[in-house]
Protein backbone atom coordinates (compact mmCIF):
# COMPACT_ATOMS: atom_id res chain seq x y z
CA UNK A 1 0.00 0.00 0.00
CA UNK A 2 1.08 3.16 -1.00
CA UNK A 3 1.38 6.81 1.56
CA UNK A 4 -0.59 9.12 -0.36
CA UNK A 5 1.19 12.11 1.72
CA UNK A 6 4.61 10.97 0.33
CA UNK A 7 3.72 11.45 -3.29
CA UNK A 8 4.48 15.52 -5.13
CA UNK A 9 1.29 15.19 -7.03
CA UNK A 10 -0.74 15.13 -4.17
CA UNK A 11 0.89 16.97 -1.91
CA UNK A 12 0.58 20.00 -4.80
CA UNK A 13 -2.99 19.16 -5.44
CA UNK A 14 -3.84 19.45 -1.91
CA UNK A 15 -2.23 23.02 -1.24
CA UNK A 16 -3.89 24.32 -4.73
CA UNK A 17 -7.30 23.35 -3.24
CA UNK A 18 -6.42 24.80 0.00
CA UNK A 19 -5.74 28.24 -1.89
CA UNK A 20 -8.96 27.60 -3.85
CA UNK A 21 -10.76 26.93 -1.04
CA UNK A 22 -9.65 30.42 0.55
CA UNK A 23 -9.82 32.31 -2.47
CA UNK A 24 -14.09 31.00 -3.02
CA UNK A 25 -14.72 32.60 0.15
CA UNK A 26 -15.12 35.83 -1.31
CA UNK A 27 -17.37 34.85 -3.79
CA UNK A 28 -20.99 35.94 -4.16
CA UNK A 29 -23.55 34.61 -1.57
CA UNK A 30 -25.90 33.15 -4.33
CA UNK A 31 -23.28 30.95 -5.78
CA UNK A 32 -22.22 29.39 -2.45
CA UNK A 33 -24.67 26.22 -3.94
CA UNK A 34 -23.55 26.75 -7.37
CA UNK A 35 -19.49 27.65 -8.94
CA UNK A 36 -18.20 27.64 -4.74
CA UNK A 37 -19.52 24.16 -4.44
CA UNK A 38 -18.42 22.61 -7.63
CA UNK A 39 -14.78 24.51 -7.53
CA UNK A 40 -13.89 23.38 -4.38
CA UNK A 41 -15.14 19.72 -5.14
CA UNK A 42 -13.67 19.61 -8.38
CA UNK A 43 -10.55 20.36 -6.84
CA UNK A 44 -10.72 18.14 -3.81
CA UNK A 45 -11.63 15.67 -6.30
CA UNK A 46 -7.89 15.64 -7.38
CA UNK A 47 -6.67 14.83 -4.54
CA UNK A 48 -9.59 12.55 -3.12
CA UNK A 49 -8.85 10.32 -6.38
CA UNK A 50 -4.57 10.34 -6.09
CA UNK A 51 -5.62 9.13 -2.38
CA UNK A 52 -7.55 6.34 -3.88
CA UNK A 53 -5.57 4.78 -6.19
CA UNK A 54 -2.67 5.01 -3.46
CA UNK A 55 -5.16 2.08 -1.93
CA UNK A 56 -4.93 0.30 -4.99
CA UNK A 57 -3.34 -3.18 -5.19
CA UNK A 58 -1.33 -2.61 -8.74
CA UNK A 59 0.15 -0.37 -10.72
CA UNK A 60 -2.65 -0.28 -13.32
CA UNK A 61 -5.40 0.38 -11.04
CA UNK A 62 -3.44 3.33 -9.36
CA UNK A 63 -3.06 5.01 -13.28
CA UNK A 64 -6.47 4.47 -13.22
CA UNK A 65 -7.36 7.17 -10.56
CA UNK A 66 -4.48 9.30 -11.47
CA UNK A 67 -6.26 9.46 -14.90
CA UNK A 68 -9.25 10.32 -13.22
CA UNK A 69 -7.50 13.30 -11.27
CA UNK A 70 -6.19 14.11 -14.53
CA UNK A 71 -9.70 15.12 -15.69
CA UNK A 72 -10.60 16.39 -12.33
CA UNK A 73 -7.70 18.83 -12.49
CA UNK A 74 -9.10 20.37 -16.22
CA UNK A 75 -12.21 20.47 -14.67
CA UNK A 76 -11.16 22.37 -12.10
CA UNK A 77 -9.52 24.54 -14.14
CA UNK A 78 -12.02 25.36 -16.46
CA UNK A 79 -13.99 26.48 -13.58
CA UNK A 80 -10.98 28.27 -12.03
CA UNK A 81 -11.40 30.45 -15.58
CA UNK A 82 -15.14 30.97 -15.73
CA UNK A 83 -14.73 32.60 -12.10
CA UNK A 84 -11.70 34.52 -12.79
CA UNK A 85 -14.22 35.79 -16.62
CA UNK A 86 -17.11 36.66 -13.39
CA UNK A 87 -14.79 38.71 -11.98
CA UNK A 88 -14.95 36.25 -8.78
CA UNK A 89 -11.07 36.02 -8.90
CA UNK A 90 -8.48 38.45 -9.49
CA UNK A 91 -6.04 38.38 -12.07
CA UNK A 92 -3.16 37.81 -10.27
CA UNK A 93 -4.71 35.52 -8.07
CA UNK A 94 -5.95 33.52 -11.15
CA UNK A 95 -2.35 33.60 -12.85
CA UNK A 96 -0.45 32.34 -9.74
CA UNK A 97 -3.21 29.25 -8.99
CA UNK A 98 -3.06 28.85 -13.32
CA UNK A 99 0.44 28.27 -13.48
CA UNK A 100 -0.29 25.52 -10.21
CA UNK A 101 -3.06 23.66 -12.28
CA UNK A 102 -0.76 23.53 -15.49
CA UNK A 103 2.32 21.99 -13.48
CA UNK A 104 0.45 19.24 -11.35
CA UNK A 105 -1.09 18.08 -14.55
CA UNK A 106 2.14 17.59 -16.05
CA UNK A 107 3.07 15.64 -12.51
CA UNK A 108 -0.34 13.30 -13.26
CA UNK A 109 0.52 12.66 -16.60
CA UNK A 110 4.41 12.31 -16.03
CA UNK A 111 2.88 9.55 -13.33
CA UNK A 112 0.65 8.09 -15.37
CA UNK A 113 2.97 7.44 -17.85
CA UNK A 114 5.71 5.84 -15.14
CA UNK A 115 2.81 3.93 -14.02
CA UNK A 116 1.77 2.46 -17.54
CA UNK A 117 5.28 1.92 -18.16
CA UNK A 118 5.97 -0.98 -15.34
Amino acid sequence: MRDFRKFEVWQLSHIITLKVYELSRNFPREELFGLTSQIRRSFASIGYNISEGCGRNSDKEFANFINIALGSASEAEYQFLLARDLDYVEAENYDAIQEEIVLLKKKLVSLWNKLNNN
